[in-house]
């Protein structure tokens, strides 16, 4: 008989997770449990001691970012009442604040302004507790600037590279409108509309920040990678397409302004090279994680150091971090250690037509050491509609 894994192993928090690297590239920071709820720690690289930045024990801590090399910014609500608000702490855990202590409202995170270390742009409902405006905040006073005023059908507000809120997505329940603005001075003006059945999704914007790297199945069955003018509201080129799966992103050196990979998923997660160097680090990775799946989680500002996370079918992997310059892999944690990928049985890509002609892509698992007969079956349907 098979090794009996009681089922709470598999709902237990993290060992450590959500690992991120500061700007500097001189502290990690990750979250774990402290008195049943994951909260936010920091350390620095090649030193031994850990600083928790939070406290928290009613729920776990939102989610969290770096805003500059010395602070941590998290979101956090009271009592499960899903009004985040938006904190920030010193990376030893001092200092705490809150930086929108406003009655019932709730914070959306727009840009984290990555090249600027005082202040990010925020979307937020205290004018009216339907709808988001966005705002520039400082994360050291908690001076705001209301960038843009909602009109009551805004649903995304997107940046450019210069940290400028340069488009708006409305609807009105079917169709979807992306307007644009030349600059912060201008007015939103709509440049497509598109109903239900065809989107359009901006990723970012290219680097003059003129157009946009857009998702796109506009008169095609699959969303490609489109290059997409502002100006004249129509895709220009089509860049990247596959032929049976929608592609889902596209990377880019913010240190380099170049293009580094695009990804879909078949049966598994497959990554498109475009850049060289981005090529290389994978390459050099998959030298020593040899059977899990990897991904590029975080990176400091000069690109030298890489937060990298391994996953697989029976496993939820680990974290590294990858030195570019010295090609070393360090081993941070195992996310749930207890966990035996050698006791758990693996996923396998299934395929298989209906009677009316379409070929329908599932997984199969088996249980291990066992004859795979008139076994009991757990159907698992999910996904949808739009998926």
């Amino acid at each position: 008989m098979p090794h009996l894994i009681p089922i709470e192993d598999f709902f237990r928090n993290p060992a450590k997770t959500r690992f991120q690297i500061s700007p500097n590239g001189e502290f990690i920071s990750f979250m774990a449990p402290w008195k049943n709820r994951l909260n936010v720690f920091t350390q620095k690289f090649g030193n031994t001691e850990i600083h928790q930045v939070t406290q928290e024990t009613e729920r776990n801590i939102a989610g969290y970012f770096w805003g500059s090399d010395n602070r941590i910014l998290f979101l956090k609500d009271k009592g499960g009442d899903e009004n985040y608000h938006l904190y920030s702490v010193s990376i030893e855990g001092n200092e705490e604040r809150d930086l929108t202590p406003f009655e019932g409202i709730t914070v959306q995170i727009i840009d984290h302004l990555y090249e600027n270390q005082d202040e990010v742009i925020i979307g937020m409902n205290q004018r009216n507790k339907e709808i988001f405006d966005a705002y520039r905040l400082n994360i050291h006073t908690g001076n705001l600037f209301r960038e843009a005023e909602n009109p009551g059908n805004i649903t995304d507000w997107i940046t450019d590279h210069s940290g400028e809120i340069r488009i708006a997505i409305t609807t009105d329940g079917v169709n979807q409108s992306l307007l644009h603005r030349k600059s912060k001075d201008d007015l939103f003006q709509s440049v497509i509309t598109t109903n239900f059945r065809e989107s359009i999704s901006p990723l970012f914007f290219t680097f003059d920040n003129k157009n946009i790297y857009a998702l796109s199945n506009i008169a095609r069955d699959k969303a490609a990678i489109v290059l997409f003018d502002l100006e004249k509201g129509i895709e220009t080129e089509v860049l990247f397409t596959h032929e049976e799966v929608d592609l889902e992103s596209l990377l880019f050196s913010r240190k380099r302004k170049v293009l580094t990979s695009y990804s879909f998923t078949d049966w598994k997660r497959h990554i498109t090279f475009l850049d060289p160097e981005a090529e290389e680090i994978y390459s050099e990775i998959g030298k020593i994680i040899t059977d899990d799946e990897v991904v590029l989680t975080s990176q400091n500002k000069n690109e030298t150091r890489f937060l990298v996370r391994s996953i697989s079918d029976r496993s939820l992997g680990a974290y590294y971090m990858y030195d570019v310059e010295t090609k070393q892999l360090q081993h941070l944690a195992d996310v749930s250690d207890w966990l035996k990928k050698e006791e758990l049985a693996s996923m396998k890509p299934i395929s298989y037509l209906t009677e009316d002609g379409f070929k329908i892509h599932g997984y199969l698992t088996l249980p291990k050491n066992s004859e795979a007969k008139n076994l009991p079956v757990v159907v698992n349907p999910h996904g949808g509609p739009w998926v």
